[in-house]
């Protein structure tokens, strides 16, 4: 552990000019371009090409969440802007309890403008088909890093309405740009489903019905799981060494289908994006907390940043293979009578981690000195400048709306 603990961030920055940061997508998503790396070597494809370069029979899992409309504007009567920016549900702390509750919840926020909103209720007015309906936010205090906000609102209407029709799709910052109406479809998964996330999972946007339809007469097997990406995604790695760096949490929901389709894959799947990795790769993590003590409850399998690196392994502990653990976590599930696993993870990949689960993976062009650098050059052992540069030379989008790669270590 202390040796990952130790990695310079310094060691994976590069010269990223921002005319190589896609500040739009392709008018096509599947005509992106698509890096190759295959056993330390690489080529260039296609993303709509993607099937082909499959092992057919393979499993591939996607994640599913949905990006909300996260980023929403009172005015005081001074005049003052605030933005709240929603992170996670506080009261319910179930999103998908949160998005149905039709007269108040609360919520960790990020606030704009903060030191002009010491105090008092925030009220705007919005319409829902030709219906009138006052939102009300009152700022309770500080929680941790972020803002807990009460919000009060008229008319019956499920709180997934009320930001729908009042907040505005939360674009990522490098993007330098406002969001316009098109990214409230090119910033979303053509399969997303679970409201929750603030920032898509952007591996995902490349794909179109027609490339997962040849992905499925590939014999390609899919599966889909849901980690909503918090803000905490574009958290800038300041510290000197990783060791210093808190990784956010994320929350996960996985189908115990989706454990049993795994275990049917001897415990190997193709992640695409690197939420799903986080996901994947939480899941041994928490088969092992389950080895340990049989009568652990959901909440406590919550998978710890450092947990990987035998932060929590007793020294002589044998630790269980990927089949082991996965078959745990089913059994677990079965006794428990749950058909999905809810739980998060705070997991960091970097360096020196053993990847358990995931052999392949489809993941865009990240930013430099960033904890999704880390996971990469983890995945191809350290091969990360190769990749890199040969994107940087052929003329390579990068980022969220960037060009794709494959990545077979």
């Amino acid at each position: 552990m202390m040796k990952t603990k130790e990695i310079h961030i310094s060691e994976y920055n590069y010269e990223l000019p921002d005319e190589r940061i896609a500040k739009f997508p392709l008018a096509e998503r599947d005509s992106s371009k698509l890096l190759v790396y295959r056993h330390g070597t690489v080529s260039e494809s296609v993303f709509r090409d993607l099937p082909s370069l499959l092992p057919q029979g393979a499993l591939m899992v996607f994640n599913n969440t949905k990006v909300i409309q996260a980023r929403l504007h009172f005015r005081k009567e001074t005049g003052a802007l605030i933005e709240v920016f929603l992170l996670e549900p506080a009261e319910p702390a179930d999103y998908e309890q949160m998005f149905q509750t039709t007269e108040r919840c609360s919520w960790l926020c990020l606030v704009g403008n903060l030191k002009k909103w010491r105090e008092g209720t925030l009220s705007r007015t919005i319409t829902i088909q030709e219906e009138t309906i006052l939102v009300k936010a009152t700022r309770r205090g500080e929680h941790g890093t972020s803002q807990w906000i009460d919000f009060e609102w008229s008319g019956g209407r499920s709180f997934a309405e009320i930001i729908d029709a009042m907040g505005e799709l939360p674009i990522p910052p490098y993007l330098n740009r406002e969001t316009q109406e098109s990214d409230k479809t090119t910033y979303q998964t053509v399969y997303s489903k679970i409201k929750g996330s603030v920032a898509a999972p952007t591996a995902g946007l490349h794909f179109t019905n027609r490339v997962l339809d040849e992905l499925d007469a590939h014999g390609i097997e899919r599966e889909e799981l849901t980690l909503h990406v918090g803000a905490g995604t574009f958290k800038p790695v300041k510290s000197d060494t990783i060791g210093q760096h808190e990784m956010h949490t994320e929350f996960v929901a996985v189908r115990r289908h989706t454990i049993e389709r795994l275990l049917a894959h001897e415990g190997h799947a193709i992640a695409v994006g690197t939420t799903s990795v986080r996901t994947l790769e939480s899941l041994y993590y928490m088969g092992m907390k389950i080895l340990r003590n049989p009568d652990i409850k959901e909440e406590e399998l919550h998978v710890n940043q450092w947990e990987p690196y035998g932060a929590e392994t007793a020294p002589n502990e044998k630790l269980p293979g990927t089949m082991e653990a996965l078959t745990a976590l089913r059994d677990w599930m079965v006794r428990h009578e749950l058909t999905v696993l809810h739980s998060s993870t705070q997991i960091i990949i970097a360096p020196g981690y053993d990847y358990k689960i995931v052999k392949m993976l489809v993941t865009n062009f990240h930013q430099p000195q960033s904890t999704l650098l880390l996971l990469v050059s983890a995945f191809v052992k350290g091969d990360w400048h190769k990749i890199y540069d040969y994107a940087l030379a052929h003329d390579f989008r990068f980022l969220s709306y960037g060009d794709s790669s494959l990545l077979i270590p």
